[in-house]
């Protein structure tokens, strides 16, 4: 089993920025074989929304196309830390962001799946006001 814990949430006026951060712990042989790893969000009323992913598997990475170029994901892997720095934030940002990791290789490691990956964590809220 793998445990996922989010930090870095927090209240920011729009345009400004959060770095997100995603520890995981457990066993660590299933640490080391979730090469797919990414972030998911969640805003009251609205469906879960894949927002970045990151494939270990070739090193790719994919965005949503509402956060391309203001989002950035990476990882480091040595702390089994994944991190997602949210630049130039906007009021449609605003949700509960989930990490998440699943053991699928980097084709089907794209961001609209990141919501069903196996495993995720509780949630870290980020409110971005205008």
């Amino acid at each position: 089993q793998v445990q996922l814990v989010e930090s870095g949430g927090g209240s920011v006026q729009a345009g400004g920025s959060l770095r997100l951060s995603c520890s995981a712990s457990g066993h660590t042989y299933t640490i080391y074989s979730t090469v797919c790893m990414g972030w998911f969000r969640q805003a009251p009323g609205k469906e879960r929304e894949g927002v970045a992913t990151f494939s270990r598997d070739g090193g790719e990475a994919y965005y949503a196309d509402s956060v391309k170029g203001r989002f950035t994901i990476s990882e480091d892997n040595a702390k089994n830390t994944l991190y997602l720095q949210m630049n130039n934030l906007k009021p449609e940002d605003t949700a509960m962001y989930y990490c998440a990791r699943d053991i699928r290789p980097r084709g089907l490691c794209g961001v609209g799946g990141a919501p069903r990956f196996k495993y995720s964590g509780q949630g870290t809220q980020v409110t971005v006001s205008s």
